[in-house]
């Protein structure tokens, strides 16, 4: 592949590389950077107000925690998923694996009605259920954490199940012969094998739950200082002609996310960058 790339003429090689820099800058650069310079348009005020304002700081910390809850429960049901699809033969298993990536084609707004319809206290299916037994999921956390879990879902399983494949069983099945139990053989074979693509993707998980508007924005009911994440204040105060603290909260999101990536980038090992 290498000595390809360098057969290939030099000006078709800067021409491909002016093209992609030319496309990363319009759709995700140049925006990016608008938000920035509107957020610092006036120095740290915007910053300063958007941080001293309740509403905000409110969401700020309920992002905090449903993202973290829906990383939490994406990565142990994640690498089971993927041990389960990669280790093991059933009837299903490529309707598992393709139900897997629904999350990815259907609309986060989809996904928020659709739990609204199975867990709303008054006629859904499980939702009855549940409120008669106190827990309240539409218009809560539970349900904003179950919203953000399922369209972060396929991150951490897409990272993991190519580099189980890869590595395959051999190690394992040695691990087993000599006397080791599955959470012996998990811990000292499979984890450390499958550690980088389960931090990428644990930090793919936390930068899309971050930023995760649709969904929850159906199943919280977008009540101030109650089920308002930052998405949610985004957009409220925009709309509300508080634009400089809707362009500060904004900023926040995108540094959250922007230093994940960056962090995840220096802990790779440069052979899998």
């Amino acid at each position: 592949m290498a000595s390809a790339r360098l057969r290939e003429p030099t000006p078709v090689r800067w021409g491909l590389r002016l093209l992609a820099i030319v496309y990363v800058f319009f759709l995700v650069l140049w925006p990016v950077s608008l938000v920035v310079k509107y957020t610092f348009a006036d120095g740290l005020t915007a910053l300063t107000t958007a941080l001293n304002d309740p509403d905000v700081l409110h969401a700020l910390q309920l992002t905090a925690v449903v993202a973290l809850s829906a990383v939490a429960i994406n990565l142990v049901f994640g690498v089971w998923m993927s041990i389960l699809l990669v280790r093991f033969d059933f009837r299903g298993k490529r309707a598992l694996s393709a139900l897997i990536d629904l999350p990815l084609s259907v609309s986060p707004v989809v996904v928020g009605l659709a739990l609204v319809l199975a867990y709303n206290p008054r006629t859904g299916l499980f939702g009855q259920s549940l409120d008669s037994a106190g827990i309240q999921v539409i218009f809560a956390t539970p349900g904003m954490i179950m919203a953000t879990a399922f369209v972060a879902l396929p991150l951490v399983i897409r990272e993991v199940v190519p580099v189980l494949a890869e590595i395959g069983d051999e190690q394992e099945q040695a691990s087993r012969s000599l006397g080791a139990n599955a959470v012996q053989t998990f811990r000292r074979i499979t984890l450390p094998s499958i550690k980088w693509a389960v931090v990428y993707g644990v930090v793919l998980t936390l930068a899309r739950s971050l930023g995760e508007f649709g969904a929850v924005k159906i199943v919280s009911g977008n009540i101030v200082q109650q089920t308002q994440t930052a998405t949610l204040v985004v957009e409220s105060k925009y709309q509300g002609f508080d634009q400089a603290t809707g362009y500060a909260t904004a900023f926040l999101l995108a540094g959250a996310s922007v230093i994940c990536i960056v962090v995840v980038s220096f802990l790779r090992p440069k052979d899998q960058s």
